[in-house]
This record gives C-alpha cells, sequence and structure tokens, in this order.
C-alpha cells in the first residue's frame, strides 16, 4: 500500500523558519561563482567551454560557471549509462525495494537540506521563498512517492491463471533515459522525471537546463552522497542543438523525458521518430509543453475569491509557470468590475530581488525579458493595456504585472504562450461560448472555473478540454499524488507526473507463462 503524503509547506511567518531560510541565503551568497565540473560515471570532468549562470535579480552575480559537454562528453556519458545499464550486475539485479530506498534516502536528504536547496533556486531562477520552497517540497514529493510506486509495480500485473499454467506479469525497465527538464521547475521537474527513471530500474543522462545547471549539480551530488552507484544519474549540461541533439537521436538511447516549449519538444519527437543505424527499438517519447491557460469567470460565482485566484495565477512567480493563467474569459455582466478589481488588486504588487522574499521578483533570463516586453508591445496593438506594461528600471529582469484588456480570443497574445506576467481579458456572453473560447488554442493543459452554478461546472467538467481542470481554485499549484499533471494536445503526451501511471512510462511489462509439471510425464 502507498503510505505517502505530501510534505507540508514551510511557514515563513515562524521566526525559525525565517531565520534558517535567512542563513542559508547567506550561506549560498558566499558559494555563488564556483565553478562545477560535468559528472559522467562518478567521474568529475572539467571542460574548457562553459556554461555561466546569472541570478535574474542581479545580473551582475554569477551563480556559477559549469562545465560544458559537447558531443564527446555526451557520447561517454551515453555509453557510461548503457554499460551500468547492460553490464552492472549490481544495478540490474536491483529490486524495486532497493531502488525505492535510494529515493527515500534522497526524499529525507533533500529534508535535511531544504533552505539551502531552496536559497539556490532563489538566487539562481529568482523564486521568492515561497515559491523556492514548493519546488524542493514538490521534489521530496516526487521522490517519497515514485519510491512507493515502484515498490508497487515491482509486484506485478495482475493477470488471469489459465488451467494448467503459472501466469505472470512482471515490469522490466527499457535502458537508458535522456532527461531534459525545465528551467522554471528546476528542482521538482528535474527530481520527478530522473527519480521515475532510476527508480524503475533504468540508467539516466541528465541534461539539465542552461539556466539553471548549478541547481541540477546539487541535486546529482546528494545522489552520490546517498550512494547510487556511478553511472546510474550521469550529469551533461550542454546546448540543446549540439548536446541535446545528439543524445535523443543516439542509437542506444531507450526513451526522453522533455519538458520545456512545444517548439522543442516537437523537435525532439521527430528526431525520436527517426530510427538510426543499429538501433534495435522504437525509442519512447515523454514530452510537456507548455500551455495557453484560462480561468473562465461565470456571472454566478464567489467574486472576490475568482479576482484572487487570477491574481495568483497570473503573477505568482511572474507568470512563469507552464500552468500559469495567461488568459481570463470572463462574463459580460461582470467584466468591467472584474478588470478593475484585478487591475486594483495587481497594484498592490511588489517586485523586488527574489532574495528580498517579495510577491513577485524578475524573469529567468535576458532572453524571456526580450521575448515578454515584445508580446506586450503586440498586445497594445491587440487590446487597451490597463496595467503595466513596462520594463523596470533594476539591474534584472523585471517587468511589470501587465493586464491587457477587450482581447479577441483569436489575437496572438490569446493564443501563443507568452510565459510571463501578462493576462489577456476576453468577455463573454454566456457560458456556452466561454466554453468556445477556452477550447480554442492548441494546447490543453490547466484550466479554471469559478462559478456556483452546479450545471455550468458539469458542463465544464466534460468540455473544458484539459488535463487539468480546477474548480472555484486557481489553476497552479499541483500537488503530487493529488492532481496527475500532464495536457493535452499540444501541451504534451499527458504522462500525468505524480500520478499512479507515470511509472508505467519508464517500464514494459514482459508476460510469462510456465506450464505445470503433468503426473506421470516427469522422468
Amino acid at each position: 500500500m502507498n503510505t505517502f503524503t505530501n510534505e507540508p509547506l514551510t511557514d515563513f511567518s515562524k521566526a525559525e523558519n525565517k531565520n534558517k531560510m535567512l542563513a542559508a541565503l547567506e550561506k549560498v551568497s558566499h558559494e555563488c561563482g564556483k565553478t562545477y565540473p560535468l559528472i559522467i560515471n562518478g567521474e568529475e570532468i572539467m571542460t574548457k567551454a562553459t556554461i555561466q549562470s546569472i541570478n535574474p535579480s542581479n545580473v551582475d552575480q554569477t551563480i556559477g560557471i559549469v562545465s560544458k559537454a559537447s558531443k564527446h562528453e555526451a557520447e561517454k556519458a551515453l555509453e557510461a549509462a548503457y554499460n551500468t545499464f547492460t553490464l552492472c550486475a549490481d544495478w540490474k539485479s536491483t529490486t524495486p525495494k532497493i531502488r525505492a530506498d535510494y529515493c527515500f534516502k534522497a526524499a529525507q536528504r533533500l529534508q535535511e537540506q531544504r533552505f539551502e536547496f531552496a536559497a539556490w533556486m532563489t538566487y539562481e531562477v529568482g523564486k521568492n521563498w515561497a515559491e523556492a520552497d514548493a519546488d524542493v517540497a514538490e521534489a521530496i514529493d516526487f521522490l517519497n512517492f515514485y519510491g512507493h510506486e515502484a515498490i508497487r509495480f515491482g509486484k506485478g500485473g495482475d493477470v488471469l491463471q489459465y488451467p494448467g499454467e503459472k501466469n505472470e506479469l512482471v515490469y522490466i525497465p527499457l535502458g537508458v533515459c535522456v532527461v531534459i527538464p525545465p528551467w522554471n521547475f528546476p528542482l521538482a521537474i528535474l527530481v520527478g522525471m530522473t527519480s521515475a527513471a532510476f527508480v524503475t530500474g533504468n540508467t539516466v543522462v541528465l541534461k539539465p537546463s542552461s539556466e539553471t545547471p548549478v541547481i541540477a549539480y546539487k541535486f546529482v551530488k546528494l545522489l552520490e552522497e546517498i550512494g547510487l552507484p556511478p553511472g546510474v544519474v550521469n550529469y551533461v549540461p550542454g546546448s540543446g542543438s549540439e548536446v541535446g541533439d545528439y543524445l535523443v537521436t543516439h542509437p542506444k538511447t531507450r526513451m526522453i523525458a522533455f519538458t520545456g516549449s512545444k517548439d522543442v519538444g516537437l523537435h525532439i519527437n521527430e528526431l525520436a521518430a527517426k530510427t538510426a543505424p543499429t538501433q534495435k527499438w522504437i525509442k519512447r517519447v515523454i514530452v510537456e509543453m507548455g500551455g495557453k491557460d484560462t480561468i473562465i469567470v461565470d456571472k454566478d460565482c464567489n467574486f472576490e475569491s475568482a479576482v484572487d485566484g487570477v491574481i495568483a495565477s497570473a503573477f505568482g512567480f511572474s507568470g512563469q509557470k507552464c500552468s500559469a493563467c495567461s488568459r481570463v474569459v470572463i462574463d459580460e455582466s461582470l467584466y468591467d468590475k472584474f478588470i478593475e478589481q484585478l487591475v486594483q488588486k495587481a497594484k498592490t504588487i511588489t517586485i523586488d530581488e527574489a532574495q528580498k522574499n517579495p510577491p513577485m521578483g524578475p524573469v529567468s533570463s535576458k532572453q524571456a525579458f526580450t521575448s515578454i516586453l515584445n508580446y506586450i508591445e503586440i498586445g497594445k496593438k491587440e487590446g487597451e493595456l490597463v496595467l503595466g506594461g513596462k520594463k523596470i528600471e533594476k539591474n534584472g529582469y523585471y517587468i511589470e504585472p501587465t493586464i491587457i484588456k477587450d482581447v479577441s480570443p483569436t489575437a496572438r497574445i490569446a493564443q501563443e504562450e507568452i510565459f510571463g506576467p501578462v493576462l489577456a481579458c476576453i468577455k463573454s456572453k454566456s457560458f456556452d461560448e466561454s466554453l468556445a473560447i477556452v477550447n480554442n488554442t492548441m494546447y490543453g493543459l490547466t484550466g479554471a472555473v469559478y462559478s456556483n452554478n452546479k450545471k455550468n461546472l458539469d458542463k465544464a467538467k466534460h468540455e473544458f478540454y484539459i488535463g487539468n481542470l480546477y474548480l472555484n481554485r486557481k489553476c497552479t499549484g499541483a500537488l503530487v499524488g493529488v492532481h496527475p499533471f500532464g495536457g493535452f494536445n499540444m501541451s504534451g503526451t499527458d504522462s500525468k507526473a505524480g500520478g499512479n501511471d507515470y511509472l508505467l512510462l519508464f517500464l514494459q511489462a514482459k508476460s510469462i507463462a510456465e506450464k505445470e509439471n503433468v503426473p506421470g510425464n516427469s522422468r
């Protein structure tokens, strides 16, 4: 039985927790600027080429200088992972319980270093304390949940028994898994995909985001500390076009787990579909690719709750979640009043360096900063700017919370993923029209409905075509084991991370039938 429970979030209103976070931030600040190697088969490898990780809150601060893999190191990592999977008796003979114990040990170690890991994310990706802490908590949840799930799948599947035979269904690992996580949840999603791979008996080549390679290194070192055998997880940060493509197309790669943009996800899926010479399998691909998430505000709703939910969903972590609300569809009877309240609430959001724990910090990078500002200029032509729309003159990548009203459902800012603090407001004449609007994009990840009308809520359950639907609550904040996460259409393969069937994606089923001895036939 899965005895998993979610990790509680830290209450920073308590002086003890606040002081622990301040101490962790101070400690991490003195460690910023260090150099980090690749880790392949347990060996630390320094390269001439490097990746510089920058603090988006203060671009003059270097978080770390990380060795950058080329195709040569990528090949070495793949060989290490492949040999560990195929030749390493110690790894091949491990039971699901032993592999699960590595997850449980890693979760315990993360709990012990919780504030320090949160501090690293505050510096490296600009998360405020609550967002960084929630990221660590989710990573702990993934480790514990998948550990219990691996033990469950280790017991095999249920099959009918045929007279005269003993029938079994067992689950076995696939092989080498290339894990390519995103920058926006640099610990939680990385830990989720990586642990799902190794706890099911696969080996991993981990290519983290070039924006957050330091936090990835810290977790790989944690795995070393708990005794995970060398070669099971190999750490090779590098460029997507060189190292990423090489890993995806390699004939010894058995599967790819990716979370990131639609364009990159489709590119990976296309590359993986091509069979390389000497390749013995059809590669399995998990891609989670973002969304254009919408909240419906029905005419019969809890007004204040809806306003708060939209604000939290749109501007939490500066709108840099694939589940963030980037469109709100409002019934015409509430439209003007609702936007007025949204603007008033958003005006109270303070923006500052993430280390100071503001409600909103910077966006992640110069590239994101430029892209978001370009979308705002597009939005000004497609609707009426009622709040924000400007960069903030600080030594980082800061953008004001931005609200644009009177946006057409087919406008670019209503269709394309912006991944920043930009909210498009759309007027609707009826609930049926609202449903038609929310389903008019190529995505299908998350969304929410605020309504007191049970008939409309029931209709949304059937007709709101997304992977994660929330009723009368915000559309962000999925919990492992509670809200299995993954979307439809161009949001990805609906892998349902943190759900009871997720580990099946990293396994293959083997049916075994043994004929029973018949008396008198044996010699």
